[in-house]
């Protein structure tokens, strides 16, 4: 049951709306927590096999519970219904064990709108994956999104530490962030050209051969697309601390654009897909976006939309392709925020994104 918290000002969020994933439940904790409104999420990642929460998904509602001092119940492995009563936005020390090789990233992307508004500097502390086959990289997360909301007034920065892959996971990141007095508006509507492609051949417990064979592969197909990319190497082994407790591999690519848009495309390795097919995974992916000439690619478009909804002013952004988890957010954004989001565009199809944010402003620091 779900007495213990006010029924009156509560708002009830479907759990199962459009993506009907853990994404409604990491943006809804986070909103609430920022605006300081009373949430009961029902259905949870009911569209998911299995569904009800898991542990990175309660692992992120717990850190920004304890960031804000909240009240919860239905907090426990399998729950499909939550409640979420936030109280005051602090800031701190804090560290999160996911316990799996779940995303370290999603517990991220949950907590930092909210680290932004927090009263004080936040310190953090996650362990668990660092590279998952169906969430944000820990270099995405680096290169493409905080250099992004830092543009808008985000004052943090995320170190990866170790990495961490299935089935262990163990990896670690730090983050840490100073509070925002507000957020302003992004406009990337323009694709301009290409200036730079660039990535990152990555392996932990494997042969020097597999990061080389992955980078050779992905440079051999961009120069035929007229990119010349510069692509790092990364071979972990053992005896360095960055090295994952588990073998794995993966590619990553990124493309700068002249009007300030960023591009990326990435592959995870597994076992029994040959070096050379991760390199052109990660190239296609990056192609996709290329070719659809919109300066802000379909994961980036998904991040930005929260930022957006909070800012002051107007954004407008032009993303390559229009995915339901942008829907997503920006169906939530609308119902706990109270914002107007303008789309044209079809879901799978390149499309403009226009908000004007309700304005958040941080006290804390503004009054200062």
């Amino acid at each position: 049951m779900f007495s213990a918290l006010g029924e009156a000002s509560m708002i009830e969020i479907q759990g199962d709306m459009l993506e009907g994933g853990g994404q409604v439940l990491r943006l809804s904790v986070a909103i609430s927590a920022i605006v300081k409104t009373q949430i009961r999420i029902v259905n949870v990642r009911a569209k998911r096999s299995p569904p009800g929460l898991r542990a990175q998904h309660l692992n992120a509602v717990r850190a920004i519970g304890l960031l804000t001092r909240a009240k919860t119940e239905g907090l426990n492995i399998g729950s499909n219904q939550l409640s979420f009563e936030p109280g005051s936005t602090g800031g701190g020390s804090f560290r999160v064990d996911v316990g799996t090789a779940g995303s370290t990233n999603l517990v991220l992307q949950a907590m930092m709108p909210v680290m932004a508004f927090c009263d004080t500097e936040v310190s953090l502390e996650i362990a668990g994956g660092t590279n998952n086959p169906k969430a944000p990289t820990i270099e995405f997360l680096q290169s493409a999104v905080l250099p992004r909301i830092a543009k808008m007034g985000y004052r943090g920065s995320v170190d990866l530490v170790k990495r961490g892959f299935y089935p262990r996971g163990q990896g670690l990141v730090r983050a840490s962030s100073r509070p925002a007095d507000r957020l302003n508006p992004v406009v990337l509507t323009e694709f301009g050209s290409v200036v730079k492609v660039w990535g990152l051949s990555y392996s932990c417990r494997l042969p020097r051969h597999i990061v080389e064979r992955m980078g050779k592969s992905a440079q051999r197909l961009l120069m035929q697309e007229g990119y010349d990319a510069d692509i790092q190497l990364e071979s972990l082994q053992i005896n360095e601390h960055r090295c994952a407790v588990d073998p794995g591999c993966g590619l990553i690519l990124f493309a700068s654009l002249s009007s300030g848009g960023l591009l990326s495309g990435d592959a995870l390795g597994r076992l029994g897909l040959p070096a050379e097919k991760v390199g052109e995974g990660a190239v296609s992916n990056l192609l996709q976006g290329l070719k659809r000439a919109a300066p802000v690619d379909k994961h980036l478009g998904d991040q930005l939309i929260v930022y957006m909804a909070l800012a002051v002013g107007k954004s407008e952004i032009m993303v390559s392709e229009l995915t339901l988890h942008s829907l997503t957010c920006i169906e939530l954004c609308k119902m706990l925020l109270g914002v107007n989001f303008e789309v044209e565009g079809k879901l799978g199809e390149l499309a403009r994104i226009t908000c004007t944010g309700a304005g958040i402003v941080n006290r804390a620091v503004h009054i200062k």
